[in-house]
Order: C-alpha cells, then sequence, then structure tokens
C-alpha cells in the first residue's frame, strides 16, 4: 500500500466505475461525509471537498506522527504506522461501497481504482486546487456560481457557522474571505 506522509497536504479524490453514480441522493451524500469524518478526521485535518454525482475530491492535511500515535493508540499494530492513513482511506471508501452495493443491490466495484493522491508541496498550487475543486460543479454545469452546489466545502468556508474545515487556515492563504470569493467567481 502506498505511502501517506504525515505533515503533508493530498488531494485525493476518486470516480465511479463506468457511467455509474456514486451518489444518486442527498442521503448518499450525507452518509458518504459523515464516514469521512469518522474516518478520516482522526488522521487529517479537512481543507476542502467537492462531492459530484459520480466522483469526489478531498484536500486534506495528514496529521504529524505524534497526532497519528495519539489519535490511533487503539490500532494494535503502531509498527506500520506509515501505511495507516492509506488503510485507512481504503478501508473508508470501501466501507462506503459496501453499503452502497447493499442499498442499491449491486456487485463487484463502485470505485474504478485505488483512491488517487497528489502531494501538495506549495501555497500556489494548494490554492488552484481549491479553486478547481469548488469549481467543478460549475464547469460541469449543474451549477451557475460554487456557493450554489451543496456537496461542496465552499458555503462552510464562507459562513460563520461551526465546520470540521480549518476555514482560518484556507482563508488566511487567501487574504481574507473576500479574496476567495474573488477567486472563485465565474
Amino acid at each position: 500500500m502506498e505511502v501517506i506522509e504525515p505533515d503533508f497536504t493530498y488531494h485525493i479524490y476518486n470516480r465511479a466505475n463506468g457511467d455509474e453514480l456514486l451518489f444518486r441522493n442527498q442521503d448518499n451524500y450525507r452518509f458518504f461525509l459523515e464516514k469521512a469524518k469518522t474516518y478520516l478526521a482522526p488522521i487529517a485535518e479537512f481543507y476542502t471537498y467537492c462531492l459530484m454525482p459520480n466522483h469526489f475530491h478531498f484536500l486534506l492535511r495528514f496529521k504529524s506522527e505524534k497526532e497519528l500515535q495519539e489519535n490511533l493508540a487503539g490500532f494494535q499494530n503502531l509498527q506500520g504506522l506509515d501505511k495507516l492513513p492509506a488503510q485507512i482511506l481504503s478501508n473508508f471508501l470501501n466501507g462506503y461501497a459496501k453499503a452502497y452495493n447493499k442499498i442499491y443491490n449491486r456487485k463487484g466495484s463502485l470505485f474504478m481504482r485505488n483512491a488517487g493522491r497528489v502531494k501538495v508541496q506549495t501555497d500556489e498550487y494548494l490554492k488552484e486546487l481549491i479553486k478547481y475543486i469548488h469549481l467543478n460543479p460549475v464547469n460541469a454545469n449543474l451549477v451557475s456560481k460554487p456557493q450554489d452546489w451543496k456537496y461542496s466545502s465552499y458555503s462552510s468556508l464562507t459562513s460563520g457557522k461551526p465546520t470540521l474545515l480549518n476555514r482560518d487556515y484556507i482563508l488566511d492563504l487567501f487574504d481574507g474571505i473576500e479574496d476567495f470569493e474573488f477567486h472563485h467567481r465565474t
């Protein structure tokens, strides 16, 4: 299993097999996000996300080795700590696929392959990815503005409501909410 390095940000993404959908209704989107929170919050900070009908994107900063050891203390074998974040990500996606298959009485792989992951090493690239992820529904002609898509982090980042996202870090990256909104105008 490929290693996900602690203390780095990754663009994690995947899509459904063929012409299938990953999300058929609001319950699917909600269930996926709840599972993401359960599985991924102990190992990563959430920066942004977007769930599309047939694919998803996450920008996650994986926690330090020390934080991983503290958060994963209940795991039997911390010898493979370097492989554990990738295994937890895989468990999350497999759990969603099994639940989805059961609900829709389907068999086989829901996802095309293992989740794609790209290490983010510069703030400029991070900003471009944030914009790209939030503009996905606009570019797919599902909505005309990113704030209109219910299944992305855009509205959570621009509201004052409590969120699991690291809002302060993202908005500071863009020099505030006005600049964040400016960079997302279409």
